[in-house]
């Protein structure tokens, strides 16, 4: 059976604190590895009331200072924010502070809304059409530097931090092919171009010295319950934050709600289904049946999930009751 990861972006609940979801995050990541899931990541966005892993680097420490043996990174990097010096300095200090467990997922959407992407930027001329060569440079920075190379990270220097490059389009999926880097794809929120983008990196994909063959890994948004009702109820919390998204009216994460009725137009209801189509949400038994058949669709490589559920005590049981799920395929496959 593949290895199943986690993609958290540290929820600021209503009612709680920016602290307390940050605190969140490193039990979720203790809860993570103690079931043996591989990576932990966080993933960059800036603006949004209720998302705290805006200094994702930071907030990569901080899950992996409470935590031993499980992968922490980034799912991802937004790297046309960033120069790839500093992105080099920032994860080769995570990889001399917890060696061999840091990952360095890059993507180049700007993780907001534009305004607060110039913000950032400065120069949105340079922004995402730069992507390949900042990935290109971002690598020889983090490998040994050569004898005459002007610049050098320092820490970064020589630490091969392992990089991804993750998309929700074409564009990514045709480059990881091209460097032979593992790619991760979207479909936890960006579903309509995945079989294409995976068929894509397979065909353009060159060996490299990071990898031999092509590996993919796939995302979805998972809610396990203990019963289907129990899990589409604590699911309506991301229900209600896309909604909230569309109409550019973003807020803490919502408290569930017993119906979505009232709360979404009928076109909305369409765009955020649509949206979700690929959400794994249900009991035990349900999880068991929709990963099998997400997994046998993909023939992905490794399965990365992402649990967007208000009450922490029902995040972490979700955590437990998705390896659960997963050691039970794993004994069917046997």
């Amino acid at each position: 059976m593949i290895p199943f990861s986690i993609l958290d972006l540290s929820p600021v609940c209503e009612g709680s604190t920016i602290s307390e979801a940050l605190n969140n995050t490193q039990r979720m990541a203790q809860v993570a590895e103690a079931n043996d899931y591989k990576r932990f990541w966080l993933a960059e966005h800036h603006g949004m009331t209720g998302i705290a892993s805006a200094a994702t680097s930071i907030v990569i420490s901080h899950a992996a200072a409470g935590t031993k043996t499980i992968r922490v990174g980034s799912g991802g990097i937004m790297l046309p924010n960033h120069s790839p010096l500093v992105i080099a300095e920032q994860f080769g200090t995570l990889e001399a502070l917890y060696p061999g467990r840091i990952d360095l997922g890059l993507g180049r959407a700007p993780g907001t809304d534009m305004r607060t992407a110039q913000a950032m930027r400065r120069n949105m001329d340079a922004s995402a059409n730069n992507f390949p060569n900042d990935v290109v440079e971002l690598q020889a920075l983090l490998a040994t530097a050569g004898p005459n190379q002007g610049v050098v990270a320092t820490p970064g220097n020589g630490t091969n931090v392992p990089i991804w490059l993750l998309g929700s389009s074409m564009f990514s999926a045709h480059l990881a092919g091209l460097l032979g880097l593992p790619y991760a794809f979207a479909s936890h929120f960006a579903p309509d171009m995945l079989m294409d983008a995976i068929a894509l990196y397979r065909e353009k994909f060159t060996p490299s010295e990071t990898l031999d063959k092509p590996y993919v890994m796939v995302g979805v948004m998972g809610v396990a319950g203990e019963t289907d009702a129990e899990a589409e109820y604590l699911f309506t919390s991301m229900q209600q934050s896309f909604v909230a998204l569309r109409r550019n009216a973003r807020g803490k994460f919502p408290k569930p709600v017993e119906s979505m009725e009232g709360i979404w137009t009928p076109m909305e209801k369409i765009g955020v289904e649509h949206q979700l189509s690929y959400a794994i949400v249900g009991s035990p038994q349900t999880i068991e049946r929709k990963i099998a058949n997400f997994l046998g669709d993909t023939q992905a490589d490794e399965l990365i999930i992402s649990m967007p559920i208000y009450d922490m005590a029902k995040r972490l049981r979700s955590v437990e009751l998705f390896a659960e799920a997963r050691q039970a395929l794993q004994a069917q496959a046997a």
